[in-house]
């Protein structure tokens, strides 16, 4: 019961599997019955002209790069729907206008326009059942689950599947009514056919393809009777085509078997929906229960894709931009949360404790913390790091032996805890929910709750330095700062539970005092890239009171000015360097930072002349967004007044240059939704240039050096002719051409700038150029053959209607009662239907028409139809060079003038090289370093056992007292659960001297 509870509740990860499934079987049903007579003639009967090699090369070379993203798996299935109907409709109405075709002696406008009737007949159809049913429900006549409305997209595909089987069956079959034998019965048709195919095997072998299907029309599928034996429906069917060579007396009277093979499918769908609804009412009147939908909601991890950083269509990267915008433009420098924070510190000025200060930590003999940074992008990446921060011991390598490392008592999180914005939304799904897969929160902790006062401790729990559990502080980044920082004041700030590390922190920046004499600095450097003035104020009160002449100091933040102000040949966080240079007085030994997502250490070389402010510098922003280049920061060698030495580069500089090389291979694949953007700006290029008419001296030419010649003439021409006459492509041009210079960094003079982006636009222009030429010439060279633009708009209804009586007899005039029914809606549906879909005639009647009058003459619908018939191909056409030349563009940026190393690498959204640091101080007060990393990150996750078992035992002990914490292990395609996590740096800085190790 359970079971067939759960079938009927339609809670289907992917709603239309059926129809995908179908569509799939009646495909390759089509091909089998199609190709097998007539694929073996394409090559010796096709046109010997190369021009038609080249057309059908072209456009199904585009179609396919077109479509490339979408093969093998589904990325959204809204999406990945319609770019799969949308390519089969364009391919199948360009293609069918084509000579191959003929050659193969196959005329497919019968089965084009007999599959738009059904469709149409079949949505009507469906949509009035529907409107019934739902009527039926609302008396109360038919059961309560009847009133759950179907999507109109399963409606469309399973109408689409229907009419796709009908056609295939009429392709091979027709529509013949055969005259009816007296020898065979219907039901003796199937045993009959296999004891011919028995004699055949053994008498003269297998039977011959023709045979085995001339045996399935006629008796497997064959008509189901003639009229007269069902009498009450003899006036609502179409009849089949009478086949008795000239031997038949009066109309036939079969029935139609298309009709009948359509009525039967349309039966099965309405007699399937009316008793699962019926069926589902008595079964599952009871509510499923609670603990069958949490097992169901737990199946699989709950995790995000990469932030797709080149979307047309995402709401959070436009909302991202907005927030950015106003932070900029109207809070910076005016309105500032740490100033707030410093003055509602009442108790700061009183001696109690003040909410920055944390000294619980010092009184241990020894203590492990990590650090990580830049989390909260993809499920996976981030999953995995919290994984093996939560893991109470994780066994890694170096090239010497193996080391037990336990898990860290504190976790210092380095900024940017969210991607693209900081809305309850991402905070919840990419970092939250990762986190609390890692490592659960306590039994009584709740989602919702707001901490007033913290900490919060378990019940029991007497005060935060016996707190045995792990624990965690976090500064905030650029990315958190968006909203001003609201979103992380509410989850970090008032929140007591990151999983199972318990929040103490009550303001966005912070100082521990750890054993042994170690201090972190916390500092939050806002969009500024340095601290404000009251957090300058308070940690130099702070150098100067509490940390001892022989203390330690390690400073956090965000940004790793040392390394972007090289970059940039900037001078950034000047509060930060006074900080350490004038009031730690060479106490801080070392620096950590984020938001560049790869590992880098620089240590200090020593020198006899100067003594380095701080030793180590180190960059781990591998938390979990996705990988930066390292190769472009390989020369740094100098901050302050110190020279520094590359100890360490993660991933290493070789593979980061190889890595680069995808904004060639899959920036497209990669980043699909760009499509929405780079379609539209290709067709607004090239806009004005539509149509070009006269295109005789590229086609009259014989030679290829002379097509080739007379095709780069004819861009100049368009080229000449846009800058003289267009407005709406000049003004694209325009716009584009300063997005273009404003995007490249100012790392660069302005003069390269401009040149870079004029270079940049250039390519463009001419790619669309060559793309609106290919276009004409294709449409051009079909209307001189007469393959286009012969009769009209409607041309395939009006060959339909032409042929459909003859094909489809009507002799009790069913179709004019239906016209008559619905006031010639129907007819006028199947006209216009016929006419969307054969967009090829569409664009050639209009364009032959615009080249005879002109464009100024031509009514404003025929402008429309002729400009969005263009569209729909151009933008096939379009996207897959747009995303070329555009990822081409970022790969010669970065590797040869080391530009767009954010937007190179966002493109790629790699979610591989993790890393964190974990820390050790030793019980003799020296501090020893190691950075673990992973190089791949598992995609696919199961359901660890061993937890599941350790769960149902001890649901009530903390999880981090267990021995399995997280609940998802990688899938067994990876050997180690700990994903091969590995020690890529280790050093040891000792508590007296400067020595480096």
């Amino acid at each position: 019961m359970e079971t067939v509870r759960t079938i009927l509740t339609h809670q289907y990860p992917y709603p239309h599997e059926h129809s995908r499934h179908a569509v799939m079987a009646v495909l390759i049903g089509s091909l089998f019955f199609i190709s097998t007579d007539n694929m073996h003639t394409l090559i010796h009967k096709l046109d010997n002209n190369v021009k038609w090699w080249s057309m059908y090369g072209l456009l199904l070379g585009f179609f396919y790069f077109f479509s490339s993203p979408f093969l093998g798996k589904t990325i959204q299935p809204s999406y990945s729907n319609f770019s799969r109907w949308y390519v089969a409709w364009l391919l199948v109405a360009a293609l069918y206008h084509l000579p191959s075709f003929q050659s193969m002696g196959v005329d497919i406008r019968m089965n084009l326009s007999l599959f738009l009737t059904l469709f149409m007949a079949s949505v009507l159809t469906l949509v009035a059942f529907h409107i019934t049913f739902l009527g039926l429900w609302y008396l109360g006549l038919a059961a309560r689950f009847a009133g759950n409305r179907p999507e109109i997209l399963t409606i469309l595909q399973n109408s689409v599947v229907l009419s796709i089987a009908c056609c295939v069956f009429y392709s091979h079959c027709g529509n013949r009514a055969p005259l009816r034998s007296s020898s065979f019965g219907r039901q003796l048709s199937s045993s009959l056919l296999f004891e011919q195919f028995a004699l055949a095997g053994w008498n003269k072998g297998w039977p011959q393809i023709h045979e085995v299907k001339e045996q399935i029309c006629t008796r497997w599928l064959g008509p189901v009777g003639s009229a007269s034996d069902y009498p009450v429906f003899s006036k609502w069917v179409v009849y089949g085509e009478l086949v008795c060579h000239d031997a038949c007396i009066g109309p036939s009277d079969t029935i139609s078997p298309v009709y009948s093979l359509w009525a039967t499918f349309i039966g099965l769908y309405i007699a399937n929906y009316v008793v699962e609804r019926s069926t589902g009412w008595a079964l599952t009147h009871p509510q499923p229960s609670h603990s069958a939908q949490h097992q169901k909601t737990t199946t699989n991890p709950e995790f995000l894709d990469m932030v797709p950083w080149y979307s047309g269509t995402s709401a959070d990267l436009f909302k991202t931009a907005f927030d950015l915008l106003v932070s900029v433009t109207l809070f910076l420098g005016r309105f500032d949360m740490r100033t707030m924070q410093a003055a509602m510190t009442w108790s700061q000025q009183h001696g109690r404790q003040d909410g920055f200060l944390y000294t619980h930590f010092s009184k241990r003999k020894e203590l492990w913390f990590d650090f990580m940074a830049d989390t909260g992008d993809g499920g996976n990446s981030t999953y995995s790091v919290a994984r093996l921060l939560a893991q109470p011991y994780l066994h890694v390598s170096n090239e010497l032996d193996v080391k037990k490392l336990p898990r860290g008592n504190l976790l210092l999180v380095g900024g940017d805890l969210a991607y693209p914005n900081p809305s309850p939304f991402s905070y919840e799904r990419r970092l939250f929910k990762p986190f609390e897969y890692a490592l659960q929160p306590p039994s009584f902790y709740e989602p919702e709750h707001i901490s007033v006062k913290k900490p919060e401790l378990p019940p029991g729990g007497h005060s935060l330095p016996e707190y045995e559990g792990p624990q965690c502080f976090a500064i905030p980044g650029n990315h958190d700062w968006f909203d001003g920082l609201e979103t992380f004041i509410r989850y970090i700030c008032h929140k007591s539970w990151l999983g199972g590390w318990l929040l103490p922190q009550e303001k966005s920046y912070f100082a521990l005092q750890l054993p042994h004499g170690w201090w972190v600095f916390g500092l939050d450097q806002a969009l500024h890239g340095d601290i404000d003035i009251f957090q300058f104020k308070y940690f130099s009160k702070l150098a100067q009171e509490k940390v001892g002449k022989d203390d330690t100091v390690v400073i956090i933040t965000h940004e790793p000015t040392w390394l972007l102000d090289w970059y940039w040949g900037s001078s950034t966080g000047r509060n930060v360097t006074q900080l350490i240079k004038y009031h730690l007085y060479g106490r801080c030994r070392l620096r950590m930072a984020g938001d560049l997502h790869f590992y880098l250490r620089h240590s200090a070389v020593p020198s006899s002349g100067t003594t380095p402010h701080v030793q180590h510098l180190i960059v781990n922003g591998s938390g979990g967004a996705f990988l930066h280049p390292t190769h472009i920061f390989t020369n740094f060698r100098q901050y302050g007044e110190s020279s520094y030495q590359n100890m360490a580069t993660y991933p290493p500089v070789e593979d980061s240059q190889k890595m680069a090389l995808g904004n060639i291979l899959k920036f497209r694949k990669k980043n699909w939704r760009f499509d929405v953007i780079g379609g539209f700006i290709y067709f607004i290029l090239v806009f004005s240039m539509f149509p070009q008419c006269n295109l005789d001296r590229i086609l009259q030419d014989d030679t290829v050096a002379g097509h080739l010649q007379q095709f780069l003439n004819s861009l100049g021409h368009a080229l000449i002719d846009m800058l003289e006459h267009s407005y709406i492509s000049i003004a694209g041009l325009l716009v584009l051409l300063a997005l273009a210079v404003s995007f490249v960094p100012p790392k660069v003079s302005r003069r390269k700038r401009a040149l870079i982006g004029l270079l940049h636009v250039s390519a463009h222009l001419s790619a669309a150029m060559v793309l609106m030429l290919l276009l004409e010439l294709g449409i051009e060279t079909c209307v001189r053959h007469r393959l286009l633009g012969t009769a009209g708009y409607h041309t395939l209804y009006e060959w339909y209607s032409s042929k459909e009586n003859e094909q489809f007899p009507d002799p009790t005039g069913l179709r004019v009662r239906i016209e008559a029914w619905t006031l010639g809606l129907y007819p006028a549906c199947i006209k216009y239907l016929m006419s969307a879909f054969d967009v090829p005639e569409v664009m050639a009647v209009t364009r032959s028409e615009i080249c005879k009058g002109g464009l100024e003459v031509m009514p404003r619908g025929y402008k429309l139809a002729y400009y969005s018939s263009i569209f729909l191909y151009y933008w096939v056409f379009s996207t897959p060079v747009v995303s070329l030349v555009f990822g081409s563009y970022l790969y010669t940026c970065i590797n040869w003038l080391n530009l767009h190393f954010d937007e190179a690498f966002s493109s790629l959204r790699i979610a591989n090289y993790k890393s964190f640091t974990r820390c050790h101080i030793t019980s003799v007060g020296n501090l020893e370093v190691y950075t673990l990393a992973v190089d791949r990150v598992p995609k696919e996750w199961t359901l660890d056992p061993n937890w599941e078992a350790e769960n149902l035992v001890s649901q009530q002990d903390p999880s981090y007292k267990r021995t399995f914490p997280s609940q998802w292990v990688p899938h067994s395609s990876f050997r180690d659960k700990s994903c091969n996590v590995r020690v890529i740096d280790y050093f040891v800085i000792e508590k007296c001297g400067r020595k480096i190790s």
